[in-house]
C-alpha cells in the first residue's frame, strides 16, 4: 500500500449563508480546493462527498450534485458517504483509502451542509436522526437533551461540570474571533458563558446555549494524492496515522461517560504514530456540546476520569498553553454544518501544520491531531497530521 497527503483545500465561511443548497455551497469550495492543490479537475479519479440531509433538502444524490455545480467533474466516479456528525470524516477515510489502496491517486473530498433552510424545530427533529430513536427521540430538548442527560450524569458522578463547561465555550469563542470562516467572531467572555439570562437561556438543563453548537450553512474540500504525487506539491500533509472506532448506539448499552469509542480511537491513533497526547501541538476536537470536549479530555489521557476540568484550570487548551484545542474556535464558535464539520477539521489542522492559518496561526504546530464524532460518541474518527 501506498501512503496519502493532502495537498489543497478550500473553506467557506460557516454561518447562515444566502448559498440556497448544497449544490452551491459545494460549487463554491470544490473550484478552490483544486487551485489551491495546483490539480486539474481531468485529473480527479474520484470524489468522495459528505451530506447528512435526511430532511434538510428534499433533493438528495448528493455525490452527483458536485457535478452539477461543477461540470468538468460531471463523469468523475462519486461516492456519497454519511455517519452522522462525523459524515466528512467518513468521506475522507474513504478517499484516503481509495489511494493508498493504489485504486487512484488524486480524490477530492468535500462536505457541505445547508441547514438553515428549514425552520428550526424542524432542524432539531433531523439531528434527532442521529440517535438511537426507539429509545432517545422523545428526549426533551432534542439533541441537546441527550448531552444534557450526559452533563447531568457527569454531575451526579463527579460533581458539576457546569462551570468547566462555561470556559470551554468561552475559550472556544474567544478563539473563534480571529478565525475567518467562523460563524460567530465575539469574544463572549466566561461570566456571559457561566450564566443563565435572556441572551444565554437553558436549552435542556444543565445545558445553556452558549454549550451547544450552531446550525450551520457551509463547506469544505481537500485535494488528497499519492504521497508520490505529492512530492512536487505547494504543500504536503501526511497522515501519521487515523483510527475509526464505533461504539454502541443506544446510550442504554453502555457508560456514555466512558467515552469507550472515544479512547479507543484515539489510543490506536496516538499508538501508531507512536505519541503520546501531550507530545501533540494542538488538536480540533469535537466540541458538539461542552460536555463533549471535557469528556474527550478525559478520553485523551488528559486527565483522569471526572478531572477534565484540572487541564482548564492549568491554562493546557489556551492558544499560549502547551496543547492548545480548538484554535479555529471549533463547532462552538465556527458552526457545525454537519457534512462539512470533519472536512473542516482536518482543512484547519493542515493549515496549522503548513503554517496557513493566518491570524489563527499557532507558534508551535508541526503535529496535530483531529477528532471528529458522529452521535453521542458512536462514530469517532482520530487523525495525527504533519507536514513533510
Amino acid at each position: 500500500m501506498t501512503s496519502a497527503s493532502i495537498i489543497g483545500w478550500s473553506h467557506s465561511r460557516f454561518g447562515r449563508l444566502e448559498a440556497p443548497d448544497t449544490t452551491t455551497l459545494m460549487s463554491e469550495v470544490v473550484p478552490d480546493a483544486l487551485r489551491h492543490a495546483q490539480v486539474e479537475a481531468a485529473d480527479v479519479d474520484a470524489l468522495f462527498v459528505g451530506v447528512y440531509n435526511n430532511g434538510f433538502s428534499t433533493q438528495d444524490f448528493q455525490g452527483a450534485l458536485v457535478g452539477v455545480g461543477v461540470p468538468e467533474l460531471a463523469a468523475t466516479p462519486a461516492t456519497r458517504l454519511e455517519n452522522a456528525c462525523a459524515t466528512g470524516s467518513a468521506a475522507l477515510y474513504a478517499a484516503l483509502d481509495h489511494v493508498e489502496s493504489g485504486r487512484g491517486r488524486v480524490a477530492l473530498v468535500v462536505g457541505a451542509e445547508k441547514m438553515t433552510g428549514v425552520p428550526t424545530a424542524r432542524a432539531g427533529e433531523i439531528l434527532l436522526s442521529g440517535c438511537y430513536g426507539p429509545e432517545e427521540s422523545d428526549v426533551d430538548g432534542g439533541f441537546a437533551g441527550v448531552f444534557a442527560q450526559i452533563a447531568t450524569a457527569y454531575a451526579e458522578r463527579h460533581g458539576d461540570p457546569s462551570d468547566a463547561m462555561a470556559r470551554i465555550a468561552a475559550k472556544n469563542h474567544r478563539n473563534g474571533v480571529t478565525n475567518p470562516y467562523a460563524q460567530i467572531r465575539k469574544d463572549l467572555g466566561f461570566d456571559a458563558c457561566a450564566t443563565v439570562s435572556e441572551r444565554n437561556p437553558l436549552v435542556a438543563p444543565p445545558l445553556r446555549r452558549t454549550d451547544c453548537s450552531l446550525i450551520s450553512d457551509g463547506a469544505a474540500a481537500l485535494v488528497v494524492v499519492a504521497d508520490d504525487a505529492a512530492a512536487s506539491a505547494p504543500r504536503r500533509v501526511r497522515f501519521r496515522a487515523r483510527a475509526h472506532a464505533n461504539d454502541a448506539l443506544p446510550l442504554s448499552r453502555r457508560d456514555p461517560l466512558e467515552f469507550a469509542g472515544v479512547r479507543r480511537a484515539w489510543t490506536a491513533a496516538t499508538s501508531a504514530a507512536g505519541i503520546e497526547t501531550r507530545d501533540l501541538d494542538l488538536i480540533e476536537t469535537h466540541d458538539c456540546f461542552t460536555i463533549a470536549e471535557l469528556l474527550q479530555y478525559e478520553a485523551f489521557g488528559l486527565a483522569e476520569r471526572g478531572q477534565g476540568a484540572r487541564v482548564l484550570e492549568e491554562g493546557l487548551t489556551e492558544p499560549d498553553g502547551a496543547l492548545p484545542v480548538n484554535r479555529s474556535g471549533g463547532l462552538k464558535a465556527k458552526g457545525h454544518p454537519i457534512g462539512a464539520t470533519g472536512v473542516s477539521m482536518h482543512a484547519i489542522a493542515a493549515m496549522q501544520v503548513s503554517g496557513e492559518a493566518g491570524d489563527m496561526q499557532l507558534s508551535r504546530a508541526g503535529l496535530a491531531g483531529v477528532f471528529n464524532m458522529g452521535g453521542a460518541a458512536v462514530a469517532n474518527y482520530a487523525s495525527i497530521l504533519e507536514a513533510w
